[in-house]
């Protein structure tokens, strides 16, 4: 089978891998779509996973072989899953920290959705794999990942209708966040980033305004607009000094999520007293457990989601690079890439 395979940033080559082999309790499905995700694109440009490494997880495919001790699914089922699946058993696990789980990382499919075919082991049978419902395409289906990450993200606070939140970043994932808030009947979305070409599509994706922080100071332009602050605000972007940001612009009591990874100069400087003085607060979110895949297919199913707006450019499996080129050319109006197995 043909896969495109990490070999370095600018070496991403679409050759032959070996075709994996199902067990008793396994799945084969034959790979349809995969969006690309911007931890695919960092782990690329930072070369940061080891060569020969083929990636992808936000996949949607046709099961084309089953297991015997398999009973849940058949051939032809269209289905659409993710990637760690945690034991449901352990400490971490007991209080509902699932992505914490020691098993988790250790579980994966095999090979990543970048491949024709992918190998679904018998935890991701049992506990990750989902139906794709009459209707929904697989390109929309490969989103269920995505969103059901950022509902994830957002269970990790109290949202109350009425609430006034930041998005800080409006690429695909804080797109998403903001078409899940305006569901939630929140009174204010308001969404921040340094390109004019994302912001002017945030307004389709639920945003009642935007600011361009590469024109103006953030704090500064809030206090001239007789802003109040946000109750909620969540960090879509992988900036660290959006930390720092976020916490000077939360109202009192309110509450900071760190949705993205900082992976470049982490540490940050915030004024401790804030959280004593005004019960300021921040939560991490990390990955996905299992609970969230059917809410997320539902509310792309439903409308919540605007997946025909959301998915921008579709482009063979063969065009991985090209595709990582598109996402860094800031003249394109690029949100979401979906790659497609003819």
């Amino acid at each position: 089978m043909k896969a495109s395979v990490f070999y370095g940033k600018d070496d991403i080559r679409f050759e032959e891998v070996d075709k994996p082999e199902i067990g008793t309790n396994e799945l084969l499905i034959q790979m349809k779509t995969c969006g690309l995700c911007g931890t695919d694109i960092h782990k690329v440009l930072e070369e940061s996973v080891p060569s020969g490494s083929v990636l992808g997880h936000e996949y949607a495919g046709e099961v084309i072989a089953v297991g015997e001790e398999v009973s849940d699914f058949a051939l032809g089922d269209r289905v659409t899953g993710g990637i760690h699946v945690p034991c449901f058993t352990c400490e971490q696990c007991s209080r509902g920290h699932y992505t914490l789980c020691p098993e988790f990382k250790k579980t994966n499919i095999d090979p990543g959705g970048f491949a024709e075919y992918v190998r679904i082991p018998e935890e991701h049978v049992k506990d990750l794999l989902y139906k794709i419902p009459e209707g929904m395409s697989y390109a929309e289906a490969s989103l269920t990942e995505p969103v059901a990450c950022c509902i994830h993200g957002q269970k990790a606070v109290d949202i109350h209708a009425g609430d006034s939140v930041l998005v800080m970043g409006a690429g695909p994932i804080g797109l998403i966040h903001s078409q899940l808030l305006k569901n939630k009947l929140v009174k204010e979305v308001v969404v921040t980033d340094v390109s004019d070409h994302r912001l002017n599509n945030a307004y389709d994706f639920g945003a009642d305004a935007t600011i361009n922080t590469a024109e103006h100071d953030l704090e500064t332009y809030l206090q001239e607009q007789n802003h109040p602050g946000f109750n909620i605000v969540i960090i879509a972007a992988g900036v660290s000094a959006l930390l720092s940001q976020a916490m000077n612009v939360l109202k009192r009591g309110g509450t900071v999520v760190c949705f993205s990874p900082f992976g470049v100069k982490p540490n940050v400087e915030i004024d401790a007293s804030m959280f004593f003085r005004d019960e300021k607060s921040i939560v991490g979110t990390y990955s996905v457990s299992p609970y969230e895949f059917e809410e997320a297919i539902l509310a792309i199913q439903q409308g919540v989601i605007d997946s025909e707006a959301l998915i921008t450019h579709q482009m063979p499996l063969s065009d991985l690079g090209e595709a990582i080129a598109l996402t860094q050319d800031k003249t394109e109006n690029v949100l979401k890439i979906v790659l497609e197995n003819k």
